[in-house]
C-alpha cells in the first residue's frame, strides 16, 4: 500500500485519451483535492484542441513521455481496450497510481499481470466502472443495506447495445468481453467475487464481423456462481444485430422485496413488497459528493448538443463520473485500495472472458481464477 499523499497537496492527475475521456476533465479541475496536470492524446490536433479549450498547458502525444514525468501522480486511462493492460502495468511500474476504463484487460493472464503490478508498486488501481456509482445502483444498494429488500435471492442484469458506428476495434467483440457494466452491480450487491460461469450463445452476426474475433454470437447469456454464496447471478450481452434500445440494467429479487429496471428509457423503475408494484423516482446521491463537483451528476462536456456515442446511447451514465473521480482521487491521497481494486477488477473482468471461453465451448463450467490480493507492502 502506498503512503498517504499529505492532505496540503491536491493529486496531480494526467488524463490519456480525449474522446470519452475529456468527460472527466472538468471533475478533476473542479475536485478540491485534484489538479488535471496534464493530458495525453496521439492526435496532435485534438490534444491540441482540448488543451486550449480547458487552459491544461503540459500536453504529451507520447504515452511513454508522459510517464517519465514526475510532477504526475496518477494517470486516468481511456484509450482503446486493447492497450488498457499495457499502459496500466507501465504506468504502475512508474510508480503512478492508475484509474481505467473497462474493461481492465482483454484476458486471463493480462488480468493477473495487471493485479501483480499493483501489488509490486504499492500504488492504487481502480477500474471505473461507471454502473456501480449511477444513481439507480446507488440507490439499490441503500434499499439492500436498509434491509428493505430481505435476503438477497437472485440477481439478473443486461447489457444490450448496438455497436455500429463505433471503432474498429469493437467490430466482432465477442458479447461477454465488455460484460463489466452488467457484471459488477451484481457482484458488489451480492458482496462476493465470482467462482465459475456457464454461458451459452446465441444466434449469429454477419460472417465478416464474426471473423475478425472468431466469435459468432449475437447474444451470450451467462449464469454465474457466487463465491461463499447461495445466490446466482445471470447476465445478457449482445453487442451487434439484436434490436433492442440500449439498456445497462440490473434486477435484484429479495425475500422482502425486490427491484426491477424500466423496460423502457423514462418509464422509472419498479420496486416490489410482497406483490405490490410501485414506480419510483430515483434521487441523484450528489449530496455524497464534495459541493465543488455535485454539478456534474447532471451534466459534463457532453451533452445533447455535443454528442459522444458514450452520452447519446448511456444517458450520460447515470451520474456516475464524478463519483467516480472522487473515490479515486479520495482513495489515492489516502493510500488505500479503492472500491474497485485490482483483485476486484480482474475478477469483474474474467467473468466475461471465462463466459466466452464457456460459450466457445457449448456451455461448459469454467472456473473464474482467485487473484492473489494487493497486500501492504
Amino acid at each position: 500500500m502506498s503512503q498517504p499523499i499529505s492532505t496540503k497537496v491536491p493529486l496531480k492527475v494526467a488524463l490519456v485519451g480525449l474522446g470519452f475521456g475529456a468527460e472527466f476533465i472538468p471533475i478533476y479541475q473542479a475536485h478540491p483535492d485534484a489538479a488535471l496536470a496534464a493530458i495525453c492524446q496521439r492526435d496532435r490536433v485534438r490534444l491540441n484542441s482540448v488543451g486550449d479549450e480547458f487552459g491544461i498547458e503540459t500536453r504529451y502525444a507520447d504515452f511513454e513521455d508522459l510517464l517519465v514525468d514526475r510532477d504526475i501522480d496518477a494517470v486516468h486511462i481511456n484509450t482503446p481496450i486493447p492497450l488498457h493492460a499495457e499502459q496500466a502495468i507501465a504506468a504502475l511500474e512508474a510508480g503512478k497510481h492508475v484509474a481505467c476504463t473497462v474493461p481492465m484487460a482483454t484476458s486471463i493472464e493480462d488480468c493477473q499481470r495487471v493485479v501483480d503490478a499493483a501489488r509490486a508498486s504499492g500504488r492504487t488501481y481502480m477500474m471505473m466502472e461507471t454502473a456501480v456509482y449511477t444513481r439507480e445502483f446507488l440507490f439499490v444498494q441503500q434499499l439492500v443495506a436498509a434491509g428493505k429488500l430481505g435476503r438477497i435471492q437472485f440477481l439478473r442484469g443486461a447489457h444490450q447495445q448496438e455497436m455500429a458506428g463505433w471503432p474498429g476495434y469493437w467490430e466482432g467483440l465477442p458479447p461477454m468481453h465488455y460484460a463489466t457494466h452488467a457484471v459488477g452491480p451484481l457482484l458488489t450487491l451480492a458482496g462476493r467475487l465470482a467462482e465459475v460461469v456457464v454461458c451459452r450463445g446465441s444466434g449469429s452476426i454477419d460472417p465478416q464481423l464474426a471473423e475478425r474475433y472468431g466469435s459468432p454470437f449475437a447474444v451470450e447469456t451467462a449464469l454465474i456462481g457466487i463465491a461463499d454464496s447461495d445466490v446466482a447471478a445471470e447476465v445478457t450481452r449482445s453487442l451487434f444485430e439484436t434490436a433492442r434500445e440500449y439498456v445497462e440494467s440490473f434486477d435484484v429479487y429479495g425475500s422482502l422485496g425486490s427491484f426491477e429496471w424500466e423496460q423502457i428509457a423514462g418509464d422509472n423503475p419498479v420496486v416490489f413488497q410482497g406483490e405490490q408494484a410501485e414506480r419510483v423516482t430515483v434521487p441523484d446521491f450528489a449530496e455524497r459528493l464534495p459541493e465543488a463537483i455535485r454539478s456534474f451528476t447532471r451534466h459534463g462536456v457532453y451533452d445533447e448538443s455535443n454528442a459522444h456515442l458514450s452520452f447519446i446511447q448511456g444517458s450520460g451514465h447515470g451520474g456516475s463520473h464524478p463519483h467516480l473521480v472522487h473515490e479515486f482521487v479520495t482513495s489515492a491521497r489516502e493510500g488505500r485500495p479503492s472500491a474497485i481494486d485490482a483483485v476486484t477488477s480482474a475478477n469483474w473482468t474474467s467473468v466475461g472472458i471465462a463466459a466466452h471461453d464457456s460459450a466457445m465451448q457449448g456451455g461448459l463450467p469454467v472456473a473464474v481464477p482467485r487473484f492473489a490480493p494487493v497486500t501492504a507492502d
